[in-house]
């Protein structure tokens, strides 16, 4: 974007608000998005001011916190009431983890900047085993990720799954308190807290295939808001954009959520994109997966085109939950 005319930047007086939630993770993001603005606009950090505000998945997971998400809802669940906020003038902008996002933003707001995009894998986390491989028959394992759980139980259907609700500190003492043997984190939200360590061993994408969007951070603004437009454009990541453009043009198509068993990936291979996709049963019973090459520009529509390839396979009912 060509700024044509200086546009009025933040101070302590005045600060840009920034809306996230309130977990350890969530605010590592909203403070990277702060530092990032304040180093390109060479700004003190107290021109930005950080709201914390509570989603509904927030308070379900303080009500119930052994509850499955999909039993209250999705989509949205963890960023309607941010974005009311940022409709309404509480804040000037919300930073969200990517694969958290639904694929339509509400009407006058939109999402068009993402941050450098971080390691997109997951994380295999046990006190007492090096790898999925080795877990003994019946081993219980932990997750609160449905896409997680179907591609453990297509893997290993010998293995116990239980609900492993909570943030990042709240499952790593789980597991030390011996609620199961092992669970998964993503890489990204460990690097961003500094808190990859022993015991944590990454997962390549051959072996499981990330969530869409993993890996990102995302930016949302008001449409009318030209100041924020042109000081978000300053940090924006095209090719992050690129690969989350054919990622969430995949799921958009499947009318995917956070909470369904999808997965995908894309990568840049100089002028090329590669996508990756897989959908799955919930109860892990059954994978579907494909891919496709080609220009960047043609990444959306590739995402598209590949997501019908599945449905066509699947067939009505793929990702109905059927209860054992």
């Amino acid at each position: 974007m060509t700024i044509e005319t200086p546009i009025a930047l933040p101070s302590p007086d005045a600060p840009l608000k920034i809306g996230t939630r309130g977990s350890p993770l969530a605010l590592a993001q909203a403070h990277e998005t702060r530092d990032r603005l304040a180093a390109h606009f060479d700004l003190p950090t107290e021109a930005f001011e950080v709201k914390v505000i509570k989603t509904m998945g927030d308070d379900r997971a303080m009500i119930a916190a052994d509850r499955p998400l999909k039993e209250i809802g999705n989509k949205g669940l963890f960023t309607r009431e941010i974005e009311e906020q940022l409709l309404s003038g509480g804040i000037d902008i919300a930073v969200h983890s990517m694969k958290d996002m639904p694929t339509e933003q509400p009407e006058g707001l939109i999402l068009d900047c993402y941050l450098p995009r971080e390691d997109v894998r997951d994380c295999f986390i046990s006190p007492g085993h090096a790898a999925i491989a080795d877990l003994p028959e019946g081993t219980v394992v932990g997750t609160s990720s449905l896409r997680r759980r179907a591609q453990l139980l297509n893997r290993r259907p010998d293995l116990q799954v239980v609900e492993f609700r909570g943030n990042v500190q709240t499952r790593l003492k789980k597991l030390e308190d011996g609620v199961a043997a092992c669970s998964f984190l993503a890489m990204a939200g460990l690097n961003r807290m500094n808190m990859a360590g022993e015991h944590m061993t990454p997962i390549a994408p051959e072996d499981m295939l990330p969530a869409i969007a993993q890996g990102a951070i995302g930016i949302e603004r008001r449409i009318s808001d030209a100041r924020v437009a042109a000081m978000l454009s300053a940090i924006h990541d095209r090719p992050t954009q690129h690969r989350l453009d054919a990622e969430r043009a995949f799921l958009a198509t499947l009318d995917g959520s956070c909470e369904t068993p999808i997965a995908g990936l894309a990568l840049l291979e100089g002028d090329e994109i590669w996508l990756r996709g897989e959908i799955l049963r919930p109860d892990g019973s059954e994978a579907l997966k494909g891919e496709r090459r080609g220009p960047i520009a043609e990444g959306a529509r590739m995402g598209t085109d590949l997501a019908r390839e599945l449905l066509a396979q699947a067939g009505d009912g793929f990702f109905d939950w059927r209860e054992d």
